[in-house]
């Protein structure tokens, strides 16, 4: 193919002047999926041959919420659990650590060179907001290798980015949600407003619009950038999520931490066998991680796997193979996904296969910027 099909979408900002998106209620007007390509849902190999990773202490720096999150914290502890049963890393000789809700960088710093004087090496750091610490710490200390999940800013030979294509999955969960609603308006619940969430929302807006062009789209934020208290705020995750149903939306995606936990308590709330509603889960297949029977109403989940990059990372350091890493984890690699627990998109994803397949061979290019 000579030229990549680009697909955008506008959505409507709740509280702003709306961009697109048909009428709730309305009919969606529905393209057929790409022509199936072979290959889309087989198993990726392996990165590199599993190392034997018994001699390494491994430090996490959790982000807020720490393990117990349901969502992007026990994505990245998976990942570590997995290294333990896969590559003979020694329980004891790992640690986890997890932030507070807005601290300060200078409290994220300690945080790692608590790791780093205790004899953990390697160390990652879970999430973004470690950026400016990580670089302190490790050019304190460049005998000791770092990674960081979702920044690629620290430009150190010890620091390792682990980041990924956030847009191509929320892309495959947006064509889902496209194909499954009933009144033909969605919603985008964001914790906070970053150009990374901003991915999420893009790629599930361009999902949606290339499957049904007149679908709306309405998309919020439960607080602003330097905030991150949205990340964290299941009240207000509730609140978010019940004016976009009121609005006439019954489908919702959250990216939103632990705040998410309130909108899929939302949408619980407001389904109804009359009226369905349904949720969208993010990070982890999170029909598996939320307590019944909230979590009846998750029809799928954008599946980012901080678990793959965690465990890729382990057994790189402990095989001496950092520099095989990919530069992002994509839909190519098994880095990002969608889920099936509980079979409500089972009749659809011979669909989301083939958008699957459009995208990795480069038919279709997902936005991740506005």
């Amino acid at each position: 193919m000579t030229s990549a099909l680009v697909v955008t979408g506008c959505a409507r900002d709740t509280g702003s002047t709306q961009q697109g998106g048909g009428a709730a209620g309305t009919e969606c007007t529905r393209n057929p999926a790409p022509a199936a390509a072979g290959g889309a849902a087989t198993t990726p190999e392996p990165i590199a041959p599993n190392a034997d990773a018994s001699a390494l202490r491994v430090g996490l720096a959790y982000d807020i919420g720490g393990r117990g999150d349901l969502s992007f914290n026990d994505s990245a502890a998976a990942g570590l659990e997995k290294a333990i049963s896969d590559l003979g890393l020694q329980q004891e000789n790992t640690r986890e650590l997890a932030a507070a809700e807005n601290e300060s960088e200078d409290a994220a710093a300690t945080r790692l060179r608590q790791l780093v004087a205790d004899g953990f090496n390697p160390i990652i750091a879970v999430g973004f907001k470690y950026a400016e610490p990580l670089r302190t710490v490790a050019t304190e200390n460049p005998n000791v290798q770092f990674a960081i999940v979702d920044d690629n800013t620290v430009e150190l030979p010890n620091v390792t980015p682990l980041v990924f294509a956030e847009e191509q999955g929320s892309f495959l969960v947006g064509a889902a949600a496209a194909l499954k609603t009933t009144t033909c308006q969605i919603g985008f619940v964001g914790g906070v407003d970053t150009p990374l969430i901003q991915k999420f929302e893009l790629g599930y807006v361009a999902g949606a619009k290339a499957v049904a062009p007149n679908i709306e789209v309405d998309v919020d934020y439960i607080s602003p950038a330097g905030d991150f208290s949205g990340f964290n705020d299941s009240a207000r995750g509730t609140e978010v999520a019940r004016g976009q149903l009121d609005g006439g939306a019954d489908i919702v995606y959250q990216a939103a931490g632990a705040s998410g936990q309130g909108v899929f308590e939302a949408v619980n709330a407001a389904n109804t066998p009359e009226a369905p509603k349904r949720a969208i889960g993010v990070d982890s297949d999170q029909y598996n991680t939320v307590a019944p029977p909230v979590n009846e109403v998750i029809m799928t989940s954008m599946l980012k796997r901080v678990d793959v990059a965690v465990f890729n990372y382990i057994n790189a350091v402990a095989g001496g193979t950092t520099d095989a890493l990919p530069e992002a984890f994509d839909l190519s690699i098994d880095g990002v996904g969608y889920s099936t627990s509980g079979g409500q998109i089972d009749d659809i994803t011979d669909q989301l296969d083939a958008y699957k397949a459009a995208i990795i061979s480069g038919e279709i290019q997902v936005p991740k910027e506005k």
